[in-house]
């Protein structure tokens, strides 16, 4: 089904209940589609509310669109609840993990950007730094002077402002990781500068972690 920004009325309670009768007593497919299309305009509303964490408001309501599907498919009428009530909370859920997955694939991909190489050429970033998942002694005690020596450079070489950006990025404080945009909007300045910082101070990084290899 193709997602348009000019939306159906809702329908009346009276119609809607029929659409649905129609659907769950009679198998009515056409019905089913009534029922998705006369709700969009719910799903671009909520959609709305999270325009901040996401990139594209058409995605949004295409993932919203999955929400309101489902919510249709599990909808039951004797449970006195109007479907827009139990659909709002099918719609949001389905958005609200959309945002946390591409949350965590942006984080990951951040970790796995380069920020420079070994003696030996090889690249490294901030994952080879903080370490992954670890399971002898001998490297949880190497992973710990790694992130002891990560803190230390960022407190010896960074300004106050690109440490506190770096850290927010990569998620090296209780908050975890945020964007650029949310950082920017946090800090009252423009996302052009939070990234002209942000890159300063990771190849500052880099340089200062690769003379410590030679």
């Amino acid at each position: 089904m193709t997602v348009s920004k000019s939306f159906e009325k809702p329908l009346t309670p009276e119609d809607e209940n029929m659409y649905i009768s129609k659907l769950k007593e009679e198998g009515d497919e056409s019905a089913k589609e009534v029922l998705i299309n006369r709700n969009m305009r719910l799903v671009a509303y909520i959609a709305r509310k999270y325009l901040g964490t996401a990139d594209d408001q058409d995605d949004l309501i295409s993932v919203g669109t999955i929400g309101l599907i489902k919510a249709i498919d599990t909808y039951k009428m004797n449970k006195g609840t109007r479907l827009a009530t139990y659909a709002s909370r099918c719609i949001e859920n389905e958005i609200l993990m959309y945002i946390r997955s591409n949350k965590n694939a942006r984080f990951q991909m951040s970790l796995q950007d380069p920020i420079g190489t070994d003696k030996d050429g090889n690249e490294i970033n901030l994952m080879d730094i903080l370490g992954t998942e670890i399971d002898s002694v001998a490297e949880k005690v190497q992973s710990k002077e790694s992130v002891s020596k990560l803190y230390k450079k960022l407190n010896e070489i960074l300004t106050p402002r690109e440490r506190q950006i770096v850290e927010l990025r990569y998620g090296l404080t209780p908050i975890g990781y945020k964007t650029q945009k949310e950082i920017a909007t946090n800090l009252n300045i423009s996302r052009s500068y939070v990234s002209r910082l942000e890159k300063k101070a990771l190849y500052r990084l880099q340089q200062e972690l690769a003379n410590d290899r030679k």
